[in-house]
């Protein structure tokens, strides 16, 4: 399941997803969920605005789980990321992942999140009262991504 929308989702709902993808096969389930924090680039943020290239942003994501799945043995994937105006401690994202054992799980869903952050289509612009930034591509998430190719 991969999905951009404006609406908040539930937690619950994802881990139960997962759940229901394969029951009988699923050792475990791993999910991460991002959420605006009062710092970015600089202190202060007070709201985030996202906004996405739509059909290209949801074959990136497409494309990331499916180079997760050529590593791992994976059940179930779910990838929901939001846009628009989020507030402080909103959640911005949730990346999930059934598999049969842990390791796989957490690798699966830090790799997803990796490149995602590096490679997706999404911008982010931090505003700070009056003050609004567009926030450029870290060095930090391409060093982070890059970790992966040398498995």
């Amino acid at each position: 399941m991969i999905r951009i929308q404006a609406e908040d989702f539930d937690i619950d709902d994802v881990y139960q997803y997962l759940r229901a993808a394969c029951p009988a096969a699923t050792g475990a389930i791993c999910i991460f969920s991002g959420l605006v924090r009062e710092f970015g680039d600089t202190a202060g943020v007070q709201e985030l605005y996202l906004e996405h290239y739509p059909g290209m942003t949801e074959k990136s994501l497409g494309e990331i789980v499916e180079q997760a799945k050529q590593r791992w043995n994976l059940h179930a994937e779910v990838i929901i990321h939001r846009i628009g105006e989020l507030k402080l401690t909103e959640q911005i994202v949730v990346v999930g992942v059934s598999a049969s054992h842990r390791e796989a799980a957490f690798h699966a869903c830090e790799f997803i999140m990796d490149y995602l952050k590096r490679d997706v289509t999404i911008w982010k612009k931090e505003k700070r009262g009056d003050v609004e930034t567009w926030v450029d591509a870290k060095q930090s998430d391409q060093d982070k991504a890059a970790t992966w190719m040398g498995d």
